[in-house]
């Protein structure tokens, strides 16, 4: 009895250990890394390193997303590691361009913001434009991707459903590379 229940162990041992041997290696994320992250999710991760003032309205962009949808989760970037996106801070007009799904650059510009706009909604819908969204304007404020279209006393910073199911959408089954962005393939999107 003793030998069967080695043997079983010894099988599982080996069974464990095939991917090690076949070449294939197993990420281990620290802990508290992926807490609360879905298990279908892609992480994608940011750089705010030159988002200066917005730092803080940049993280809320990204903890709106990362409440909204299941498929992608939106993380700092580690040192040493490189970002998925990069974002930001220049004195122009605030603006993202995607250079695949969840991959590319976002500007938070000043323009926008000495023009009254809020910084946390300006975040959120240009990390909205990374994640494959278009612009929808123009619109009303419920909908983040109106933009400035809302106006200036909009700051509504969370995507409506149709936004939030259309992010799931782009990100189902989304998990292993990259894939182009739906019609704006290194477009420059200014808000």
């Amino acid at each position: 009895m003793h030998v069967r229940t080695l043997a079983g162990h010894l099988a599982a041992a080996a069974l464990m250990s095939l991917p090690l041997l076949s070449g294939e290696a197993a990420a281990v994320d620290p802990p508290g890394d992926t807490a609360n992250t879905p298990a279908a999710a892609r992480v994608l991760t940011y750089d705010a390193g030159g988002s200066a003032e917005f730092r803080s309205a940049v993280d809320r962009g990204a903890a709106i997303w990362n409440e909204s949808v299941e498929g992608a989760q939106l993380r700092p970037v580690r040192a040493g590691q490189r970002a998925d996106i990069r974002v930001v801070a220049d004195d122009g007009w605030p603006r993202a361009l995607p250079t695949s799904l969840g991959r590319g650059t976002v500007w938070i510009g000043r323009q926008a913001v000495n023009e009254g706009y809020d910084t946390v909604r300006i975040s959120s819908h240009e990390l909205g434009h990374i994640l494959g969204l278009p612009d929808r304007k123009p619109g009303p404020c419920s909908s983040l991707m109106s933009g400035s279209s809302a106006g200036v006393p909009c700051t509504n910073p969370y995507p409506n459903a149709a936004e939030k199911a259309e992010v799931e959408n782009n990100f189902a089954g989304a998990a292993g590379s990259p894939s182009p962005v739906a019609g704006a393939a290194r477009a420059l999107i200014v808000d």
